[in-house]
């Protein structure tokens, strides 16, 4: 009787501890047996709302395709996007309500280096996977210290060292000068520059605020100092408003733009489709993802584009909003049948996923950088493409290397 009695006691506590355990939905933030719920913040509004609101319009896009075609492993995506106004305050007012409120799996392109730099700690906090950041500042990968982010975009300093490099093989005696944003963003293309011409032989080198109305004192200091390549880290609306402010003093340098700024159409909109392609004609820019016209992903996302996006302008922005919600995709399908927080960043710790670049990915448990080379490319009769020449930068050493292009599989579908 007294053994009877103990199993009976034990079968108890093990159907009472059945009954306890946390199911994967409950021990999972973000993840039931139909949905995966992530979330963002993004300048739908502000300073930089011109050409970057496009971005997360065109990741939801791609999701309501991945989701119209099964999910992943059977789960849709559901997207949550907070405006954020690129004001850091506003940022952490958004990421707290989707962390506490929507109990988002993880925050995915969070946009900006300045908003995004005022919750990557809370965040971390939280053990919130902080996944593909959009800004190139080399705040993202600290594996050491922030475990669970990882960055996306080219770095600012491997875009700056690039066009510098393209820039002295084009012309080796060019007086070189570069405009920045008055930040993380401007301070890495300056590095990149320095990088490979040396500080003491960049002819000018200007910042300006995203609340300046103008640049017109900061143009007429390049042109005093005879520039004649003008390297910028400048978000699309002030590369616009640099090149119109130029325009109109009658000076015509060579431009060489970061990604972040260089997005034709975006900048066609600003200065007017009668005098973009002859201002923007040979403008040099980087870039990383497939938005060559002719490319096979390139009309993968124009079909998204035209069917889940309400056929909203097509450009390097959506391109770019796209290829992120690829590899998200392409993780949470590598995260398994089952995903956690922790399977996720795993899978992208493995160095198994591709991304759909020109260039390789380099994450691994040591290396949560996204990009670390670009491909540089130009603007003839107003066509921006791909030229045959890409760079890869490390400890200040660049490299030339070939494209790598990622090809197109499976209908862009991961896991199917």
């Amino acid at each position: 009787m007294h053994k009877r009695h103990l199993t009976v006691a034990a079968a108890a506590v093990l159907a009472l501890t059945a009954c306890s355990t946390p199911s994967s939905e409950e021990s999972t933030p973000g993840v039931t047996d139909d949905t995966v719920v992530i979330g963002t913040h993004q300048p739908l509004t502000g300073p930089a709302a011109a050409g970057y609101s496009a971005i997360s319009a065109a990741t939801s896009a791609y999701f309501e395709y991945v989701n119209a075609n099964g999910g992943i492993n059977g789960r849709q995506i559901e997207y949550i996007v907070k405006d954020d106004g690129y004001d850091p305050a506003n940022t952490q007012n958004a990421v707290r309500e989707l962390v506490t409120e929507d109990k988002v799996f993880a925050v995915v392109n969070g946009l900006g280096t300045p908003t995004h730099s005022s919750v990557l700690d809370y965040l971390d906090q939280q053990g919130v996977p902080d996944l593909f950041v959009s800004s190139g500042s080399l705040t993202w990968n600290q594996p050491g210290v922030y475990p669970n982010t990882f960055a996306y975009n080219a770095d600012y300093v491997t875009e700056g060292a690039a066009l510098a490099k393209y820039a002295i093989e084009q012309d080796p005696d060019a007086v070189i000068c570069v405009l920045g944003q008055d930040d993380d963003y401007g301070d890495g293309v300056i590095e990149g520059v320095e990088d490979v011409v040396g500080s003491n032989t960049i002819a000018e080198v200007q910042s300006y605020a995203t609340s300046g109305e103008d640049l017109n004192a900061q143009i007429g200091a390049l042109m005093s100092a005879g520039c004649e390549v003008n390297v910028l880290g400048t978000i699309n609306g002030f590369t616009a408003m640099a090149i119109g402010t130029a325009a109109q003093l009658d000076w015509f340098p060579k431009w060489y733009v970061s990604s972040s700024g260089a997005d034709y159409p975006t900048l066609a909109g600003f200065l007017g489709e009668e005098l973009a392609p002859v201002l923007l004609e040979g403008m040099v820019s980087v870039n990383y993802l497939p938005f060559s016209p002719d490319g096979e992903w390139v009309a993968l996302f124009e079909e998204i584009n035209a069917e889940y996006n309400d056929g909203a302008p097509f450009t390097g922005n959506t391109v770019f909003g796209m290829s992120v919600g690829y590899l998200f995709a392409e993780a949470l399908a590598a995260a398994g049948e089952d995903p956690t927080r922790e399977s996720l960043v795993a899978a992208i710790e493995s160095g198994e996923l591709l991304g759909n670049g020109i260039l390789p990915l380099s994450y691994s448990d040591s290396d949560h950088a996204g990009y670390r080379g670009v491909g540089i490319a130009t603007v003839s009769d107003g066509v921006q493409d791909y030229v045959d020449v890409a760079y890869v930068v490390s400890a200040g050493q660049v490299d030339a290397v070939e494209p790598d292009p990622v090809p197109l599989e499976n209908d862009g579908i991961p896991g199917n």
